[in-house]
């Protein structure tokens, strides 16, 4: 985890959404996350916000984070809903109080994230909170996304959720990417 980040000089590439939906639809991510509407819920490598624009209708509050401003600035330019706040910070020191989010999301960052990330996440989540992560996998063709040697696989994604504290609910592997889900445990 941790390869690099999304260059904000092509952030336009983030809004194509022929090209977006084709690796993780909104209804896909809806599922997947299942968010309540009064949940708070972080997308982790938020970007321009493309994914936290398809679940902010159905959540409380969408925490968009990301550790580059410029990202936030391309949000600002599009419309940022009022059910979203936009947060500059890394995934390695997730700016929340323990326990006090309902979920979490990761659409095609899982690759950029510092490893950290999962334990914070566990730190971060009530008892419960669910993770979905969609993601380039290793598995995959590499014609599009970042190399595949840059790339991870469900079980990887699998194993360090469990370590974590997760519990897996579902993965899938398909051409290009993968699907995770896990709930922490109520321990």
């Amino acid at each position: 985890m941790g390869h690099h980040t999304f260059p904000a000089d092509d952030a336009d590439r983030l809004e194509d959404a022929a090209r977006r939906y084709r690796s993780c639809s909104a209804e896909e991510l809806l599922c997947a996350l299942d968010p309540d509407a009064d949940d708070a819920v972080v997308d982790v490598g938020s970007g321009t916000g493309f994914f936290t624009d398809d679940v902010a209708p159905h959540a409380g509050t969408v925490y968009a984070l990301d550790v580059q401003e410029a990202m936030h600035d391309r949000y600002r330019e599009k419309g940022v809903p009022e059910t979203v706040e936009l947060v500059t910070s890394g995934a390695d020191e997730l700016p929340f109080d323990d326990d006090t989010l309902d979920g979490a999301f990761a659409t095609m960052t899982y690759h950029e994230l510092p490893a950290e990330t999962v334990d914070e996440l566990a730190r971060v989540l009530r008892p419960g909170g669910r993770v979905a992560v969609v993601d380039w996998t290793a598995a995959g063709a590499g014609e599009r996304g970042p190399p595949l040697d840059e790339r991870y696989d469900a079980d990887h994604a699998a194993d360090a959720f469990e370590a974590a504290g997760f519990a897996v609910e579902f993965r899938a592997t398909r051409l290009d990417t993968f699907l995770f889900v896990a709930t922490l445990d109520e321990a």
